[in-house]
């Protein structure tokens, strides 16, 4: 430290003495002590903040990091913006990592207390929105200094819209764009420093790839969730006003950084705003914004970036191309990535309902309102919902059917609740009951009908192809049937989906009204007669703005809907089945089969198990829980759907559920083709849900199936060389005997042959080929003394034997001749059974 602010006094006091220029101690040594003019002659690059940058850099690779940052506050604290301001731009890009995602930068995703505690705390000093990074923030942004961002890193619907020369419809772009200059490559963005380092904030949760090992790190422990945590907070207060900017100096006046480009005017606030109103990037022009806007300026533009980099990667035009199978993602999130805008999402709401309930309706706005309880009010209609939306749709119909869909649905389900954020708790139920969704959140379920209804039909989807037997798929199902269960929430949307089917004819002073937004300037609701009319064209225009003008809405509560829900129905019925016949088998085998398998009195063959779930994996503990899951799941679908224990059961008989005589499950649902079995529709959903399947068992050479864990390799080989040669000496002689119709031939054949095609199960059409073509003879196995099980029997045979004071020798004569006579005992068995069937 003590270098480093020798190195700031000898720069930050550069005199001229004798007509020389003097020159740092620390500066290389080649350079030249000369006059200023030749100096300036010789070097017009060397101006004074290049010094600055140049130190800091060389700092960056010497010092460790906590010194860094020491230096660093030091710089903030002493220097000018004027000096700063060159800094700036690497100082983003050291902490936050390049755009192209080349340069890891401080690598805040993978950084966490409990493992680096000493790093972790000064990172969150600094970066803290009222630490040392926002301090030079609100400095430069005093000084008016503009920093270029290339439009190529913006998210894909705003990189096409710029290129195309079509301004963007969030005001976030207003005024920003910077076309090249001659023979200049794309185009950039002016941002102030602000935007500037939220910019690199919000896209360093994209562009940053995690690193390997950091697969396993939880992210509501790593600096970046909580940082964003963090700017929430501070710039979208849910009790008092945004706090002031830092000063910028020890006892100076703090400075006033308000925007250089006027924000949105609030009167255009609360509108469904599209992309109808093509502007081209030319006419960038001014918007006349109130004064008193400044002082949430901050905010507004944390919210517009958080949105724009997190959210806004589909447009409609976009979403309406990806329904083809054909097309290819574009962008596809990640699971940290969808858990931080979780985070923003439920901090929203928490924002828009610290609303004082006087001033929650429209209808009392008045010009008194603060800027912010203004912002509060549109924040989430007017920056969020379209946006999300589209998120949303890309994610149900893209996300891998597996566990990590969790996050896409508890994020979903965040927004669909906003009461669970709301400041006032209502007291609970005696009667344990859970609590009726109040008519005060009408208005937000019906102007976002299809955050519920489009949504949940998509999740009905990916319902009907995941296994429900697996704990985690059950408990995705019960999570939504229980938030769409809640009293009074089902009529709330009904209620929605009536006032977005009623004709236009019935109400005559509306027809000739088009559901678009209103221009900018002017107010949305001053045009507009009564509440019932007003609620009817809000939803049309909310479902208008998301799909298109010519969507085709299916009611939730519809027959199209009712049928998937009846499947869904059945298919839980179906999974609770099949989780308790796992169960019952694991119960019944588990217990003993590990020791009694070794000494072979169980099947080695695993083909008895359902590898289709997650349940061996987790115990009957998990079993217990799944058959919860689907049992309070199915009452929660009866009751939103209206289903009566009659309709679920003749819709499971009607399925083919019911079990065998013996209690075990029947093959899946198929037909008899030219060439074997063929696969139903019903027989597909019956094995991807693990309600049944087909045996699958070794069908070739015995001798050559692979060696298996409970056999001795190398033991096993010698064994096959062995018998290889007895059967190619004295194949003749077995043929010979086994072709014998006395006792002595049965006896060997049932000793040298194995059971042929017709002894088997029913094989595939190539399989059965294939086996026609293989024409075994007799032949000797001697495989069965490479196992484990074989010569622990042994072992424990001649252990007995020796506490009865029977010698080895005399062991292996009683061993052999009990097996004569086993054998013999299964020979007359075997010819029996044949002539019974001749």
């Amino acid at each position: 430290m003590t270098t480093f602010r020798r190195r700031v006094a000898e720069w930050r006091s550069p005199s001229l003495r004798h007509g020389t220029l003097w020159v740092p101690q620390w500066f290389p040594k080649t350079a030249v002590v000369c006059g200023s003019r030749e100096v300036a002659m010789a070097f017009p690059h060397l101006q004074q903040p290049s010094f600055l940058l140049a130190s800091l850099k060389a700092d960056s690779v010497n010092k460790p990091f906590a010194q860094r940052c020491q230096d660093l506050v030091k710089v903030i604290e002493d220097f000018p913006a004027k000096e700063l301001h060159a800094i700036f731009p690497w100082l983003v890009e050291s902490i936050f990592g390049s755009l192209d995602g080349v340069l890891l930068g401080w690598n805040l995703r993978c950084l966490q207390g409990r493992m680096s505690p000493v790093e972790y705390s000064i990172v969150m000093e600094f970066l803290d929105p009222g630490g040392p990074m926002m301090k030079l923030v609100y400095k430069l942004q005093a000084e008016d200094y503009k920093f270029d961002f290339p439009v190529s890193y913006l998210p894909g619907p705003v990189k096409a819209s710029i290129q195309e020369r079509v301004l963007p419809d969030s005001p976030l772009y207003h005024n920003k764009v910077q076309f090249p200059p001659t023979g200049g490559l794309g185009l950039n963005l002016a941002l102030n420093p602000f935007e500037y380092y939220m910019f690199f904030f919000a896209l360093s949760l994209i562009t940053q790839k995690p690193l390997p090992g950091a697969l396993h790190i939880r992210t509501s422990d790593c600096a970046y969730f909580i940082l964003v945590d963090r700017y929430l907070s501070w710039f979208l207060p849910t009790e008092g006003s945004v706090l002031p900017p830092l000063s910028s100096s020890p006892g100076g006046p703090s400075p006033s950084p308000a925007p250089r480009t006027p924000a949105m005017p609030f009167a255009s606030y609360g509108l469904h705003h599209t992309s109808l109103l093509k502007r081209h990037v030319s006419h960038q022009t001014s918007v006349n914004a109130d004064p008193a806007s400044h002082e949430i300026w901050r905010s507004e533009t944390l919210l517009q970036v958080f949105v724009e980099m997190w959210l806004h990667h589909y447009s409609l035009e976009m979403y309406q191309k990806m329904q083809s199978p054909h097309a290819k993602e574009s962008f596809t999130p990640t699971e940290e990535h969808v858990l931080v805008v979780r985070l923003l999402l439920k901090h929203l709401h928490a924002f828009s309902n610290s609303l004082k309930p006087e001033q929650v309706s429209p209808s009392t706005h008045s010009h008194a309102t603060s800027p912010l309880e203004e912002f509060k009010r549109a924040a989430v209609p007017r920056f969020v919902q379209q946006k999300l939306y589209l998120f949303l749709q890309h994610c149900f119909g893209h996300w891998p059917l597996d566990a990590s869909f969790r996050a896409v649905l508890e994020m979903w389900l965040s927004y669909l609740q906003p009461w669970r954020y709301a400041p006032e708790k209502p007291a609970p139920s005696s009667d344990c009951q859970p609590r009726a969704v109040s008519e005060r959140w009408a208005p937000f379920v019906q102007e976002n009908l299809l955050m519920y209804t489009k949504l949940f039909v998509g999740f009905l989807s990916r319902a009907l192809r995941t296994d429900l037997v697996s704990p985690k798929n059950a408990l995705m199902v019960f999570r939504v049937a229980k938030v769409f269960a809640q009293p009074n929430l089902a009529e709330m949307i009904q209620k929605g989906e009536q006032l977005f089917l009623e004709p236009e004819l019935v109400i005559p002073h509306r027809q000739h009204r088009l559901f678009t937004a209103p221009p900018f300037t002017g107010s949305f609701l001053s045009s507009w007669p009564p509440a019932v009319t007003d609620t009817s064209f809000k939803v049309k225009s909310h479902v208008y703005s998301l799909e298109g003008q010519d969507c085709k809405y299916t009611p939730m509560f519809g027959p199209e809907v009712r049928t998937l829900v009846l499947r869904l129905a059945q298919l839980i019925t179906q999974a609770k089945q099949t989780a308790k016949s796992i169960s019952d088998q694991c119960g019944e085998s588990t217990p003993g089969r590990p020791f009694l398998s070794w000494l072979g009195f169980y099947s080695t063959d695993t083909n008895g198990c359902y590898p289709a779930n997650d349940l061996d994996e987790m115990g009957q503990d998990s079993v217990r829980k799944t058959d919860e899951y689907l049992e309070k799941a199915l009452e929660y679908l009866c009751q939103m759907f209206r289903l009566s224990e009659a309709q679920l059961a003749q819709l499971t008989l009607a399925l083919g559920t019911t079990q065998d005589e013996n209690g075990k499950k029947q093959l899946p649902d198929c037909i008899v083709g030219e060439d074997g079995l063929i696969l139903t529709p019903l027989g597909r959903y019956q094995i991807i849900n693990g309600l049944r399947r087909f045996d699958i068992e070794y069908q070739g050479d015995l001798e050559l199936q692979p060696i298996r864990s409970y056999e001795i390799a190398s033991l096993v080989r010698m064994l096959f060389r062995l018998s290889s040669a007895i059967n190619q000496r004295f194949a003749g002689r077995m043929a010979a005997l086994c072709a014998r119709a006395d006792f002595l031939g049965s006896f060997c054949r049932y000793h040298l042959t194995e059971p042929g095609p017709a002894g088997r199960r029913l094989l595939s059409p190539v399989a059965r080929g294939s086996a026609a073509s293989r024409a075994r003879g007799p032949r000797l196995s001697l495989r069965f003394l490479g196992s484990y099980r074989t010569l622990l029997s042994l072992l424990l045979a001649f252990f007995v034997a020796s506490l009865f004071c029977v010698g080895p020798l005399t062991c292996a004569l009683l061993l052999v001749l009990g097996y004569l006579l086993y054998a013999v005992a299964m020979t007359l068995l075997t010819e029996r059974s044949k002539l019974h069937q001749l």
